[in-house]
């Protein structure tokens, strides 16, 4: 088996607390990244990288699925898989449903190959989609906790019949109530999660959820969760006082749990402005910037934050995430583990 080079965990970047639940990562490129030969180490020991995450305080997998069936492009059964590691190493499962055969995100919502494009017919696809889902992963013994109906849907999904931005809140709202009763009808105690980014931006919050709700479509029983994307390098707008204020408002007007499902903060990055420029760009500061997060999160009324998610920790080729930024994992190349892992291992 060819090894590229043993990865160190970074243990120091979860300072997480008792008054948050959840502990996430996702890491749904952990089984790619494993068949191209990736190899971790903890303290200079080999482990899967899941493993790791356990064993230092993560309890739930977010695990992305599209709906390709090509197993290197998140299918079904590449993320029943994970879904069972996840849970042998005790953790709960958060399902990130895609409704896409590929990454969908605000600029990107295009209807899966095969799919009805009309809305009545997309209205039973995305029903029965969803509720096979459910089922799936209770049928091998490892249950959702939570499941997102769309991934970062600002102007809607399932483009352009569900964009919002072309044809206003009525089709996303129709389209939504169907996946809620999908996964309803196939396990109630599913929590089903609506996930938007910027959820620093009270404007954008407090407008999608003023207008997705809409009588005979989306209810606000249709809701268990609240899950936002929450980045530093994006728009310097994303500060701790502008997230603390959007959640703040939302939370009390909707009296919902809330999760931060994306986060990560680089530990190497050149000529991007941080949206909180006192944390330090570096290993200490990913732990100052997810602990100011969990600091907002449990502050919420109700004590309705739930959680914070990390998102891919440990993807080594795409240590970017998306970001201009050099790096933003929690592990390096060198076989070395990183300078805070004695400093915050004991507060974990």
């Amino acid at each position: 088996m060819r090894f590229a080079g043993l990865l160190a965990f970074s243990l120091a970047l979860f300072p997480w607390v008792s008054a948050l639940t959840y502990h996430g990562a996702d890491y749904s490129s952990l089984i790619n990244l494993e068949n191209s030969g990736r190899r971790y180490t903890d303290s200079g020991s080999s482990a899967a990288f899941d493993t790791i995450l356990a064993r230092h305080g993560c309890n739930l997998a977010r695990i992305r699925i599209w709906t390709s069936t090509d197993n290197t492009q998140y299918s079904l059964n590449y993320g029943l898989a994970l879904a069972k590691r996840a849970a042998a190493n005790g953790m709960a499962i958060m399902v990130d449903l895609h409704y896409s055969d590929t990454w969908a995100d605000p600029g990107h919502q295009a209807i899966p190959s095969g799919w009805p494009t009309d809305l009545n017919g997309l209205n039973t696809q995305i029903y029965t989609y969803t509720n096979s889902i459910v089922k799936a992963f209770n049928a091998q013994g490892t249950p959702i906790k939570f499941i997102q109906l769309g991934n970062e849907i600002n102007d809607g999904m399932l483009w352009p019949t569900g964009q919002i931005s072309k044809n206003g809140y009525s089709p996303l709202s129709q389209l939504l109530h169907s996946a809620a009763n999908g996964v309803r009808d196939a396990d109630s105690s599913v929590k089903r999660v609506v996930h938007i980014a910027d959820g620093w931006s009270s404007a954008g919050v407090t407008g999608f959820y003023n207008q997705i709700f809409i009588a005979g479509q989306f209810a606000t029983s249709d809701l268990d969760v609240m899950a936002f994307s929450f980045y530093p390098f994006y728009n310097t707008g994303a500060t701790y006082s502008a997230l603390q204020s959007s959640l703040n408002t939302i939370v009390s007007k909707l009296n919902k749990d809330v999760i931060i499902a994306e986060t990560d903060w680089p530990t190497s990055c050149s000529g991007t402005a941080m949206s909180e420029p006192s944390v330090p760009i570096s290993v200490a500061g990913q732990s100052t910037w997810v602990s100011g997060i969990r600091n907002i999160l449990s502050s919420l009324p109700g004590g309705h934050g739930l959680g914070i998610v990390y998102w891919e920790p440990g993807w080594i080729g795409n240590a970017g995430l998306g970001s201009s930024c050099a790096t933003n994992l929690l592990v390096d190349n060198n076989g070395s583990t990183l300078s805070s892992i004695n400093m915050f291992s004991t507060s974990m």
